[in-house]
Formats: structure tokens, sequence, C-alpha cells
């Protein structure tokens, strides 16, 4: 299902048309990933995988990344040592026109009214 690699250095990404709604959903679903990815949404930019300072294990951090990846909701490249990631907006909005917004939005606000007194 995803494109091979040539080397150790780059990293496998599911093409456009590869990419399915039940492994997007599946990766989002999971609050840590989705605190990354509502930051990369936010940013509009990409950052390395130390940027993210989750509360879990360097290992857990590692899978959460590579479940998103491998989702085709990110696309990671090393710069460096540094593994850099950027969220895919393009892609997944022009297979599921809106998604990512409205999920965003549906946390953004359960975060809220958690917070609410």
């Amino acid at each position: 299902m995803t494109t091979a690699t040539t080397s150790s250095r780059e990293l496998a990404h599911p093409r456009r048309e590869e990419i399915t709604l039940e492994a997007v959903l599946h990766a989002l679903a999971d609050p840590m990933r989705l605190r990354v990815v509502r930051e990369l949404a936010e940013s509009g930019d990409e950052f390395p995988c130390s940027h993210f300072p989750l509360p879990v294990s360097k290992s857990t951090t590692t899978h959460h990344f590579r479940v998103l990846r491998e989702a085709g909701v990110i696309q990671q490249h090393y710069r460096g040592t540094a593994k850099y990631s950027r969220l895919r907006e393009g892609d997944l909005d022009a297979l599921f026109p809106g998604l990512v917004l409205s999920v965003l939005a549906a946390a953004a606000a359960e975060e809220a009214r958690r917070a609410a007194p």
C-alpha cells in the first residue's frame, strides 16, 4: 500500500489515491495524534518531532508519528538528523473535503467545554 523507500533515510508515504478514510479517522482518533495535527494545522508550518512535548515515551511518540504518516495525514522528511513533519492538508482536503477542519473544530469545541467551569 505504501510507496517503497530507496534508502533508510527516505520514509514511505501513501500516495494520495492510497489514503483511506478509515486510516485517517483511526489516526485522528488518538488524543496525542490529534494534538500534533492541531498544532500543524494551526501553524501551517513543519516541525521536527522534538517540537511536540507529548507526555509519552519517545518510542510511543515515534509510534504516533508513524501512524499519522502511514495513514497519509502527515508528510515526513529528514533534515540532518531531525525528522520534520507537515500536515498533508491539500491531499486530505482533495480526498475528504472539510474533514480535517471539521475534526479540528470539534476537538477545539470539546476542549472548550471541558475547560468551562
